[in-house]
């Protein structure tokens, strides 16, 4: 297309934006126009940012969310599947010591399910999925297209990363939106989230929408609407969907960074009990009964316990690069940090953690970035940490670390995320809430 030809295509966009920016709304047709420009260039930086700071002082309706959510994901390829099973996903909004994926992934697929997962690197205090399968020597992420249909039809899972070719028109507004100080409208978060995962092709998906001090929504009523919002909205555009809004006032796992989490997906396979066993277990039998399978609970404790689902992580990891016995060595094979420390502490309960605060002392020691692109160490990160309600014994964390520069800084930061007190604070949920829409409202648990 010429200059002149983008330019008038660009100027065909601007009444549309004035109906956004004076309180209108987005049809099928609009929403077209929007995503068809976001994708082959011809709608500016300055109309994109526009549109974005429109949609986040006016708002859009359910109709309107749902157009320009499909208009995105149609921006680009949309999976096709013919498998013997339901194909499912599960998304997470983000959080310190997440390590779900790695193992839900394997649970849904012991279960008879095919999971596609598209996943992301970590940007800010929040960890990346890709980066923790990263920290696996050999793992590849960028599969391509024929690979990664491969892995899933006979592992039943892979975790890739997304291609170009899906949902183009959100990578290029995801982009501006940061630009445009438009990042908080939660109808540009839905269609960011669910474009790039109904591209997928999936059949059911659960959200994981988390909420305290380590979360992007730091109130529950905010992190309820947002998943009312992607509820509905996945419905409307065909896809079962529901979610559990869950607790990021402290780390899930017991560790955090990139290989230290690897650890703890392991060892949750092989049936430690943890926090992070229980909320795989929450959110893969919700995943489970959207698919209309019966006892959803028992099937994925099942899975879990007997070690089927391990076996089924060990078979991705290798389909996908890694080591054939990182289940049986995974000490030999996950690179460690060369300076590892304790956080020493006074005695006293724990009574509250910044959870963004450990995110950000992972950054500083090299384990997170702070710009898209940035090298990071999959070494380094915490491990061991200390949970709400639990007594410090003289210690809140340890610390692995590349220097030991980096480790008293890391420690002193650790020390400042903690308050202790002499009682013990009143127990918390791990999952607070559930969204349905076969429920008349949101439920607290």
């Amino acid at each position: 297309m010429s200059a002149d030809g983008a330019d008038q295509v660009g100027r065909d966009l601007r009444p549309l934006i004035a109906r956004l920016r004076d309180g209108g709304d987005l049809d099928d047709e609009g929403a077209r126009a929007i995503a068809r420009g976001l994708s082959d260039g011809s709608m500016s930086d300055a109309q994109a940012g526009a549109f974005a700071m429109a949609v986040l002082l006016r708002g859009l309706s359910g109709a309107g969310r749902t157009a320009l959510t499909r208009a995105m994901r149609d921006s680009g390829d949309v999976l096709q599947w013919e498998l013997p099973g339901p194909v499912v996903d599960k998304h997470s909004t983000g959080g310190v010591g997440d390590v779900v994926s790695l193992v839900l992934a394997p649970v849904l697929a012991a279960c008879g399910a095919y999971v596609p997962m598209i996943s992301g690197r970590g940007l800010g205090h929040t960890g990346g999925t890709l980066d923790k399968l990263e920290a696996i020597p050999g793992f590849r992420c960028d599969l391509t297209e024929p690979e990664f249909r491969d892995v899933v039809a006979n592992v039943g899972c892979a975790i890739v990363a997304a291609s170009g070719d899906l949902a183009p028109a959100d990578r290029r507004l995801y982009a501006v939106r940061d630009e445009a100080a438009s990042v908080e409208s939660i109808d540009l978060i839905t269609a960011s989230i669910l474009s790039k995962k109904l591209a997928a092709g999936l059949d059911a998906l659960v959200l994981d929408v988390k909420c305290g001090s380590g979360a992007f929504m730091g109130a529950q009523a905010e992190a309820e609407a947002l998943a009312v919002s992607l509820v509905e909205t996945a419905e409307a555009a065909g896809c079962r969907t529901s979610a559990l809004i869950t607790d990021m006032d402290q780390p899930l796992a017991r560790a955090a960074g990139n290989a230290l989490e690897v650890m703890q997906a392991i060892e949750c396979l092989k049936g430690a009990p943890s926090a992070l066993r229980d909320l795989v277990l929450r959110l893969s039998a919700e995943a489970v009964r959207l698919t209309g399978t019966s006892d959803p609970m028992q099937r994925v404790t099942e899975v879990l316990e007997s070690g089927r689902a391990a076996e089924v992580f060990a078979q991705m990891v290798a389909a996908q690069g890694g080591p054939k016995d990182l289940l049986d060595r995974p000490g030999q094979h996950l690179a460690a940090a060369p300076v590892i420390r304790p956080v020493p502490a006074p005695e006293g309960f724990v009574e509250a953690i910044d959870t963004a605060a450990l995110g950000r002392a992972i950054i500083s020691l090299g384990g997170g970035r702070i710009k898209a692109g940035q090298k990071i160490d999959h070494r380094v990160g915490l491990s061991a940490l200390r949970r709400r309600g639990e007594r410090s014994e003289g210690q809140l964390a340890i610390v692995h670390a590349a220097s030991e520069a980096a480790a008293d800084a890391a420690i002193a930061s650790v020390r400042a995320a903690y308050r202790l007190s002499d009682n013990a604070p009143a127990p918390t949920r791990l999952v607070l809430a559930h969204v349905d829409t076969e429920e008349e409202s949101t439920a607290s648990e």
